[in-house]
């Protein structure tokens, strides 16, 4: 079987074909150099908050020994007595908590909040304290689980959750036959079963996170702000969406999310970004309901569940458009009606159309698009029949032939009304419109007459 793409490609297309297969590659090395290296190659605090049990002048001396070590490195709020400073460890509003005194001085900390947090406060402010003949005494007030040692055990289930749920999305623009909305209830049924395998995992198998139906809710709620944002901006960006997607909820995500490196020793940029993205929120709220009382949801929640109403507005307004495209084809005379149109969106694998050998489908490749067979008025087939499929504007899209079968079969169409043309030597061409979707497969079958002998007359 012949196709247009079965020629010798020339220099600027063979350019464009290795330039569409690798710019994602090279977006992943980009990333992985210039987001999560800067974020996680030199930690640094940066007005991490710590709770003084001293009078404000005392306070204020302190400030300026730690400002000499580390400028603007931390932000000491004083407070009334010790307890209150304890307090604020506790209920989350500062990173530790030090109670200055002659000879014996004591500080606070959580291990919840990050080891490496916990590490930093404890060598500066014991390393400012000293004096001859002093100490400094730690104490350790929200310790990490049996299962999360180090800190970092959340970001493994937030991964799994992410990919997954982005994954998935790719997988649905190969569902041919899905509707929209079956693209959907197959994003949040996958969205469910992912959190519950992570949150199982996570609470009873290795004790890394709180056996709490919080905790669970908040990983859901992880995947379908991936998911539906996702699906939302195939859209608009077309087989492009994975690099939006990538960036978004992988290369900025993970080191802004406060897991590996706490939120205070990074830098400005990733710090801006912690409060916004889908993952930092999510690792924030299982945080707080594993250690510290279910304090500070408002935020984590509100930010997911915008990311969740954003990508339904993009769904939405994908199908507006996709509708509004539909409309102008309709005016433009290819069709006097127009079918409830189908809510595929185009393919990523393979962008343009191409032919396929029919019945020859293996599983993971491209399944078809348009098939259909091509016999002669008694019914024979017929082979080496010229098929040509040209878009709304006249372009042609697709150059094909019938197999021995009188067969043929094509992908890689976009949503969009097309014209099918079917003709061979001798015989009468037939012409068809279709409404061609990555949704529905389309089986378009023609009979080919032969052609009427011209008759001259004098």
């Amino acid at each position: 079987m012949a196709s247009a793409h079965a020629k010798k490609k020339r220099p600027g297309e063979i350019v464009r074909t290795l330039a569409m297969g690798l710019w994602l590659p090279a977006l992943f090395l980009a990333g992985l150099l210039f987001s999560f290296l800067p974020a996680f190659h030199h930690p640094t605090p940066h007005h991490v908050e710590v709770a003084v049990a001293a009078p404000p002048a005392t306070t204020a001396q302190l400030q300026t020994r730690l400002d000499a070590v580390l400028p603007d490195g931390f932000t000491l709020q004083p407070v009334d007595s010790v307890a209150e400073a304890r307090t604020a460890v506790l209920d989350h509003d500062a990173m530790g908590a030090f109670a200055p005194g002659p000879r014996h001085s004591q500080l606070y900390g959580a291990k919840a909040d990050g080891v490496a947090m916990e590490s930093i406060i404890r060598e500066v402010f014991t390393a400012a304290a000293q004096r001859p003949g002093a100490t400094v005494a730690f104490h350790e007030l929200v310790s990490t689980r049996v299962g999360d040692s180090l800190g970092s055990s959340p970001l493994y289930l937030l991964m799994a959750c992410t990919l997954p749920a982005y994954f998935l999305v790719v997988a649905m623009q190969r569902a041919v036959g899905f509707s929209r909305r079956a693209h959907v209830a197959t994003m949040v049924g996958g969205g469910a079963v992912a959190a519950l395998a992570c949150y199982l995992t996570g609470a009873y198998g290795m004790d890394a996170i709180p056996a709490h139906p919080l905790a669970l809710l908040y990983l859901f709620l992880l995947t379908q702000a991936v998911s539906l944002t996702s699906y939302g901006l195939v859209s608009f960006l077309g087989p492009f969406f994975p690099g939006a997607s990538v960036t978004l909820f992988i290369l900025l995500s993970v080191p802004s999310s406060g897991c590996t490196v706490p939120v205070g020793l990074l830098s400005a940029f990733f710090r801006a970004l912690h409060p916004v993205l889908p993952m930092g929120n999510a690792a924030d709220a299982l945080r707080a309901v594993g250690y510290f009382d279910d304090r500070q949801l408002g935020r984590p929640t509100a930010v997911l569940c915008a990311w969740i109403a954003a990508g339904a507005a993009l769904i939405v307004l994908g199908y507006v458009k996709q509708l509004r495209r539909l409309v102008r084809d309709a005016q433009a005379g290819l069709a006097g009606y127009v079918p409830a149109p189908p809510a595929e969106d185009p393919t990523v694998e393979l962008p343009e159309p191409v032919a396929l050998p029919p019945h020859r489908h293996r599983f993971g490749e491209q399944p078809p698009i348009l098939t259909g067979r091509v016999s002669g008025p008694v019914g024979e087939p017929l082979p080496g029949v010229t098929i040509t499929v040209t878009d709304a504007h006249g372009r042609q899209l697709l150059h094909s032939r019938t197999d021995q079968n009188g067969e043929y079969a094509a992908t890689g169409f976009h949503e969009g009304f097309a014209v099918v043309v079917a003709g061979a030597p001798g015989r009468q061409p037939v012409a068809t419109r279709l409404l061609l979707s990555p949704g529905t497969p389309v089986n378009q079958d023609f009979v080919l007459t032969a052609s009427q002998p011209e008759v001259w007359s004098k």
